[in-house]
């Protein structure tokens, strides 16, 4: 049973800074991890709009057309390894090309942190070429409601969904990221806050 509080954006600032250190030539790497639908890219990107410099980047977009989980060394040959090494980025997916899908995901050489958001951003592969994980969780109603809103609007299909969860439920449950997170955030509102200001968190 976690225990919930609200925290301010500071110390979440404060928080994520301390976990990620100063490497030196380069900016540091943050992973945003949780199920489907928990509130990931929702933290993601409010962490990203309060800190200046900040570069998103999104495994959905290193997975487009590939696989559902199966995209870790994309990732890292493609933009994190880069990352580390202190240059920029603009890196295609061999899918892009074969998908006909225009532009490219940008990461500049002077961010001052990059967050990458998704499911399996945080597993245990990539840590070599992470510098800290935050696990977002939400209540398994809460992420099931979502994720069914999700499939209504026509974001994916049933079946879609169905291979989906078919490959996220068991490697959420093998990988255990939150047993590995600097910190873990409340996706859905755990107590009353202002989701302006405040984010809940447990530590």
């Amino acid at each position: 049973m976690r225990r919930w509080r609200v925290a301010t954006a500071d110390e979440v600032r404060t928080r994520v800074r301390r976990a990620v250190g100063e490497p030196a030539g380069r900016p540091p790497i943050l992973a945003v991890d949780g199920r489907s639908s928990s509130g990931k890219s929702t933290f993601a990107a409010r962490l990203a709009g309060m800190w200046a410099g900040a570069t998103l980047v999104h495994t959905d977009d290193i997975a487009w057309r590939q696989a559902v989980l199966d995209w870790a060394a994309l990732l890292t040959e493609g933009v994190l390894a880069p990352v580390r090494a202190g240059r920029s980025v603009s890196y295609r997916p061999p899918q892009w090309d074969a998908g006909g899908r225009a532009g490219a995901i940008e990461v500049a050489a002077d961010s001052t942190l990059v967050i990458v958001d998704g499911v399996g951003a945080g597993r245990r592969e990539l840590t070599p070429v992470l510098d800290a994980v935050v696990w977002v969780e939400s209540p398994t109603d809460d992420v099931d409601r979502r994720n069914a809103e999700r499939v209504a609007a026509g974001e994916t299909t049933p079946g879609d969904f169905a291979a989906w969860m078919a490959e996220e439920r068991p490697f959420v449950e093998t990988e255990r990221t939150w047993e590995r997170a600097a910190f873990i955030v409340a996706g859905w509102p755990a107590l009353p806050h202002d989701p302006g200001t405040e984010f809940v968190i447990s530590s």
